[in-house]
């Protein structure tokens, strides 16, 4: 597979960026504003994942447009996770060198019988813990397995440390939102500008990402 990625870069005005990602079975562009009021406008061609990307926006305040095109004749496979992936590199290029990020955010979201624990942490360092016990193989035509691996391009191209666990529920609809929602809040808490360090990078090491 060939991936051709064009990054338009970070907003020097602000926290803000587009990439767009053309392989042979998606086409893809993204434009995110980090510090922005939840606005979005999304079409993948997949109805459910526009719906969780819309709680994404709203529920962090990232504005975020994405157009989607993709093999959906095949399988949704492609366009779920490349939207992960690219929906994930601008929000790190939006985030630059991190500095005075909050760098940690945690949510609980409760829906209805279902609730969802998220940890997440801004570390430039890649990595999943997915523990949702679904119950169906889809919701309505999308497999639920496509879940986990939006989740694992996203945390993968935007630098993010990141746990997903539901405790408990029974509603496979309920869980997935719960998770959406989950990481929107925490997202919101960890990009968030901390007032009393804001120009710096939130580490020890003076930058974030490496083994430590």
């Amino acid at each position: 597979m060939s991936i051709h990625e064009v990054s338009e870069g970070r907003d020097q005005d602000g926290r803000s960026a587009t990439v767009t990602r053309q392989t042979r079975e998606t086409d893809i562009s993204v434009t995110v504003n980090l510090d922005g009021t939840g606005a979005y406008d999304v079409e993948t061609g997949i109805g459910f994942l526009d719906h969780m990307l819309e709680q994404l926006s709203r529920h962090s305040l990232i504005d975020l447009r994405v157009r989607a095109v993709g093999d959906l004749h095949i399988d949704f496979h492609h366009t779920t996770e490349d939207s992960g992936y690219a929906i994930g590199q601008a929000i790190s290029e939006a985030l630059g060198e991190r500095r005075g990020i909050r760098r940690y955010g945690a949510a609980m979201i409760p829906m209805d019988e279902t609730l969802t624990r998220v940890a997440l942490d801004a570390s430039n360092r890649p990595y999943l813990v997915w523990r949702v016990p679904f119950t169906r193989p889809k919701l309505g035509d999308m497999d639920t397995e496509l879940f986990q691996e939006w989740f694992k391009a996203f945390v993968q191209s935007a630098g993010l440390t990141l746990h997903v666990e539901t405790l408990y529920g029974e509603n496979n609809h309920h869980m997935v939102e719960s998770c959406y929602k989950g990481l929107a809040r925490s997202l919101r808490q960890a990009i968030e500008i901390d007032p009393r360090r804001a120009d710096a990078v939130p580490s020890t090491k003076g930058v974030l990402g490496g083994s430590m």
